[in-house]
């Protein structure tokens, strides 16, 4: 049996696909929703979801919340005795799911879909990956929330065409995916976000009001960790009431004393408007990369639990100069989502027309070095190979050449991200290449070739001696079976041939040089020019975009010499 799950920061629900529809998974207390929410009771035994957030506040030394934002990192989080890394508390949380499914399905529960931010990185998704693994579930795919959410929204429309966005503000992170549904395809144009921006750090706004309305308080908050837990949760209480209020009160009690802080909603928004202000530019560069005007937009679709702040919703509306789509529960879209994505994995008859498309949510690439006008040469530059969201699976090649004479080799850094420095990067690999002696300017060939699942394997082609070395990059501890990696590696071998070399395209260009050689004139230069578009096309390496200028040169040849007969 495979079930979706949304492993959100700081809520988390599972769900399964029966009879043509998603369905949400109870769990041991009658709820959809289970807390992120990792601790011990009094005995040192295991809590997980609500029992162990309830005592956040009163046992916060051996409590865990909000892990998520640290998966992929070696930050370690203190319960009692021993300490914890993120993927180890999510692996607790997802076998608390898996368990409440196997006991309300009545079945073993192998495997599962878990959604991811859609800007979390590659050492994010592994770590996902393998808190799956150490709950006792084969991954069978990491899905991003906002294209899950867009499953569960687009699922019923896919007869027609249309385009949205989905705005995803969780517990700890901001999502933004740019998606079109057409003929039975969804297709992610374009996803970003901010992985620290969520309904965490709008509680943390209201913490700091109360705090500095009160300098005893503020002097408390010096290190302890109690009542900096009690003050979160009296900040999470006000945000609540403020969806529906136009103010409430904080209250804590503390030391045997009591606190009270009164906010509006006014003084709400004042104090988080830099954290409205920080969902401007990933709105702004996902619209910019799928290059769709806002106004083309079919809807704005919100989700995640934190877009119920009515400041939110007004920001997206001003953003937008109209209301947003809160038709789906945010809080439950993505859960729902992964269940469609994994009934596609069980190849329910109900979905076989359904096609998912998404995206590489960072750029990766390799640091090389540049000669300044000066003849100084500045080292550690990032030069990307395949652009953030480029539709995947991909390969696209880059020619890089050395730099000197005689040049022993070139030391390939692996990179991710968006920073022109590779420092500011995520170094995810590196590839020693022997290099022939010779004079510099000594070329090869760098392709990168990546799937949906994250394995990418780089292969470089030593132009002036032939040589070929290949680096594949995949996680360690993923347990794949060596046929499976071979399967995936021979799928990706298949995208390995550049647009130019394509049968078709060598032959529209062929025709393209002919009719060239037999015109004049004006319409020499215009074939000429027609040449020069379709080369810039196929320099894309992007093959739909390469197709599409193919159609349309072969539609302006007919025009010289009539259609093809052949």
């Amino acid at each position: 049996m495979i079930i979706g799950i949304d492993l959100g920061t700081t809520n988390s629900a599972a769900a399964y696909w029966a009879d043509g529809a998603p369905v949400l998974i109870p769990n041991r207390l009658g709820e959809l929703l289970t807390p992120s929410a990792v601790g011990l009771d009094d005995d040192g035994g295991l809590l997980v979801g609500r029992p162990a957030r309830e005592r956040m506040a009163s046992h916060a030394g051996l409590t865990a919340t909000a892990f998520k934002r640290y998966m992929g990192t070696q930050h370690r989080v203190t319960l009692g005795r021993k300490d914890y890394g993120a993927e180890e508390l999510s692996a607790m949380v997802l076998r608390s799911l898996k368990e409440d499914a196997e006991a309300h399905l009545g079945q073993a529960v192998t495997e599962a879909v878990i959604t991811v931010p859609a800007y979390f990185n590659d050492k994010q998704r592994k770590a996902t990956r393998r808190a799956g693994e150490l709950a006792g579930l084969k991954v069978e795919r990491l899905i991003n929330e906002p294209t899950a959410a867009a499953l569960a929204y687009g699922i019923h429309q896919l007869a027609g065409e249309t385009r949205f966005l989905v705005f995803d503000l969780g517990g700890g992170t901001f999502d933004v995916s740019v998606l079109e549904i057409f003929e039975g395809v969804i297709e992610v144009r374009a996803s970003t976000g901010d992985n620290r921006l969520g309904g965490e750090d709008f509680n943390q706004a209201l913490a700091n009001l109360m705090a500095a309305a009160d300098k005893r308080l503020a002097a408390g908050l010096q290190g302890d960790r109690q009542l900096s837990a009690k003050l979160m949760e009296a900040a999470e209480r006000a945000r609540r009431a403020l969806t529906s209020a136009s103010s409430t009160t904080m209250t804590l009690s503390w030391q045997g004393e009591q606190f009270a802080h009164d906010v509006t909603a006014e003084g709400f928004e004042s104090a988080a408007q830099p954290l409205l202000d920080r969902m401007r530019n990933p709105v702004l560069r996902a619209l910019r990369d799928a290059d769709i005007a806002p106004d083309s937009l079919s809807e704005i679709i919100l989700i995640g639990g934190a877009t119920r702040m009515p400041i939110v919703r007004r920001t997206v509306a001003k953003m937008f100069g109209r209301f947003p789509n809160a038709s789906i529960n945010p809080d439950e879209a993505v859960a729902l989502g992964a269940a469609v994505q994994a009934g596609l994995k069980a190849r329910d008859a109900a979905l076989k027309e359904v096609v998912v498309t998404d995206v590489c949510p960072y750029s990766l690439g390799v640091n090389i070095a540049e000669r300044l006008p000066g003849g100084a040469i500045e080292e550690g530059i990032f030069s990307p190979i395949i652009e953030r969201n480029t539709t995947v699976p991909v390969s696209r090649v880059n020619i890089y050449e050395t730099m000197s004479a005689n040049q022993k080799q070139i030391v390939l850094g692996i990179y991710q991200g968006e920073a022109r420095r590779v420092a500011d990067n995520v170094r995810i690999g590196e590839l020693k290449v022997p290099m022939p002696r010779g004079p510099e300017g000594q070329p090869i060939e760098v392709r990168f070739s990546y799937d949906i699942n994250g394995l990418l394997e780089v292969d470089v082609h030593v132009i002036p001696t032939g040589e070929r070395h290949n680096l594949v990059i995949a996680d360690p501890e993923d347990q794949v079976s060596p046929a499976e990696m071979e399967r995936r590696r021979a799928a990706l071998a298949l995208l390995k041939q550049h647009p130019r070399d394509s049968e078709a395209n060598r032959a529209a260009l062929a025709r393209a040089e002919r009719l060239w050689e037999d015109a004049l004139g004006d319409e020499r230069d215009w074939i000429g020019r027609l040449i020069q578009q379709f080369q810039g096309a196929l320099a894309t390496q992007d093959v739909r975009v390469a197709d599409t200028a193919r159609d349309e040169l072969m539609a302006a040849l007919d025009q010289i010499d009539g259609p093809r007969w052949l």
